[in-house]
């Protein structure tokens, strides 16, 4: 069973194109992604829109992704003023200094051997989720890598146009 369009989708569904790429570009910097998006709309339900993302998502390029990637904060430095990125990484807040330390330093040896910050959905995760996730993943092969980011940036952005579809 599909849900029908909630105010907050049927509001974005009416934005003009513009307004509506601005909105989908603070769920993700990648402008193919934000192209693919807009060429669907109106959508019908939140489900019609998250399945969207995904399908956007296996059709980026890696020069796409790295569009994508560059729109995120590492891990641990949330951008200064963006309620998004403040709320995403929370689970860093209580993190001790060594923590905080010892994942800058990871996050620093991940971004040295793939070009890119290292990418988790950390919405409700800890720090210490964090941490294990980027010394797991920083033996992956770039290419390996490239497609667990691409993961990664789906469940992001479904949580990001979650917010969008409800309003908020």
């Amino acid at each position: 069973m599909t849900s029908s369009p909630t105010p907050g989708l049927t509001r974005f569904n009416a934005l003009d194109d513009s307004a509506a790429a601005a909105e989908l570009h603070e769920v993700c910097a990648s402008s193919a992604w934000v192209g693919k998006l807009l060429a669907q709309r109106p959508f019908t339900s939140a489900e019609s829109l998250f399945a969207a993302n995904e399908s956007a998502m296996a059709e980026l390029t890696a020069q796409d992704l790295g569009e994508a990637m560059g729109g995120h904060a590492p891990i641990g430095r949330p951008k200064p003023g963006d309620p998004t990125s403040a709320r995403e990484q929370r689970g860093m807040a209580g993190a001790s200094e060594e923590l905080k330390n010892e994942l800058l330093e990871l996050n620093l040896a991940y971004q040295e051997k793939f070009g890119h910050v290292f990418l988790v959905c950390a919405t409700g995760a800890t720090g210490e989720f964090m941490r294990d996730a980027v010394k797991v993943r920083i033996d992956n092969s770039p290419e390996r890598e490239r497609e667990i980011a691409r993961g990664e940036l789906v469940k992001i952005n479904k949580i990001r146009l979650t917010r969008l579809v409800e309003g908020e």
